[in-house]
């Protein structure tokens, strides 16, 4: 099997590392803009089975140059403005692709495309999305008359490493972060459909606590829009099964006084989308706010931090009322280096990209990552990986 990785970030590095090792992949071509690191990295590892080459991805030729080596799958670990792009060109080739972003309506279009090629393309295959979706398919089998749907993410530090005023360190891009905490979301909340507004978010009507196993008490906030998951759970909006639902979101969890912090900003127009114009210049609100911030909040090498899901799910089963709870919980390994927000990418979109090169994901098309992974092999990868699922059952 010979893989194609466009990106070796630190998701990519991760990813890398497991291709790397598993001896169902003869080759990985690895591909980055960076190549100097890239050549580096790979030196330095010992990775034989490794080809590296540049990647300039708004360059189309580069892009084609590279499909053209004719990998048996892709992984598209590039940013969000790279997705259709990459898309397009892998299915007009005709080769598998797995990335771990949001679906795009460009790439939607492509599913005929993919199909009547007899390709596999598999999107959000990271952590959230990803790993998540995967949960709350398994959760919803077999399950009817279904009231309750929720689902938590949170990647923080450990309560040791998060010792600054906002309880939270960056593993990643802080811009990203705070382009989530001021985007409109949609939630069920007594049975009828709530829409926020970007400056709502934080507001104490809108956070919740939840307790984590072994992790202890967090505060939950909206998370964009819970409804443009219904397609894929099978759910029409103003169905019938759509109307028994009581209460459906899609949450972000940080340590508690986080929340508090942010509404403060919030309030004092510190996040609001239009920039402001200083001496002629203007400069975007968030993102003078992440380069403030940002160096200061990093996690240090000796620090670890926390992935966390958790997905509820509370409806009928057997014809008893049932409450269904899924929950991961992992940590960045020191050994490695790799922070549990890379490893439950890395690793995920690694284990996509096998399975679909060993047949054990054979379907073809565009595949949702809700209804079409087998749960019990992909929870043993997983598992080999020291990533860890449990689930709760009872019935009341």
């Amino acid at each position: 099997m010979k893989v194609l990785l466009l990106g070796v970030g630190l998701q990519g590095k991760v990813a890398l590392h497991d291709l790397v090792k598993s001896d169902t992949v003869s080759e990985v071509i690895a591909a980055d803009l960076d190549i100097a690191s890239l050549k580096q990295l790979v030196e330095t590892k010992q990775y034989a089975k490794v080809r590296c080459e540049f990647l300039d991805a708004n360059n189309q030729e580069n892009i084609n140059q590279l499909m053209a080596l004719k990998p048996d799958i892709v992984i598209d670990l590039l940013p969000i403005p790279y997705v259709n792009r990459i898309a397009k060109s892998a299915i007009k080739t005709g080769i598998n692709l797995i990335n771990t972003l949001s679906l795009s309506p460009e790439m939607k279009e492509l599913a005929g495309e993919a199909k009547s090629k007899g390709i596999t393309v598999l999107p959000e295959f990271g952590l959230d999305p990803g790993i998540d979706l995967v949960l709350l398919g398994q959760a919803l089998r077999g399950m009817e008359d279904v009231e309750v749907i929720n689902s938590y993410g949170a990647g923080i530090p450990t309560l040791e490493a998060a010792d600054n005023p906002i309880n939270y360190k960056v593993t990643w891009s802080l811009e990203g972060v705070l382009s989530t905490y001021f985007r409109k979301a949609r939630i069920i909340r007594n049975g009828r459909v709530v829409q926020l507004k970007g400056n709502e978010l934080f507001s104490p009507e809108n956070i919740h606590d939840i307790k984590i196993d072994d992790i202890g008490k967090l505060e939950a906030f909206p998370n964009g829009d819970v409804l443009r998951y219904l397609p894929s759970i099978g759910i029409e909006e103003h169905s019938d099964k759509f109307k028994l639902i009581k209460e459906m979101g899609r949450y972000t969890m940080r340590w508690p006084g986080h929340c508090a912090f942010w509404k403060k900003l919030v309030d004092l127009h510190l996040l609001d989308d239009e920039p402001i114009v200083i001496d002629g210049n203007e400069i975007n609100r968030q993102n003078y706010l992440a380069k403030v911030i940002g160096p200061h909040i990093q996690l240090e090498n000796d620090e670890k931090d926390l992935a966390i899901l958790l997905i509820e799910v509370i409806g009928k089963k057997n014809s008893e009322k049932t409450r269904v709870i899924y929950q991961l919980i992992d940590k960045r390994d020191l050994i490695t280096g790799f922070t549990a927000m890379s490893r439950t990418v890395g690793y995920t979109v690694s284990i996509g990209a096998q399975m679909i090169g060993n047949g054990k994901i054979a379907q073809t098309g565009i595949l949702s990552p809700v209804n079409d992974i087998p749960y019990d092999i992909f929870k043993h990868e997983l598992n080999k990986r020291g990533i860890n699922i449990r689930s709760y059952i009872e019935s009341f």
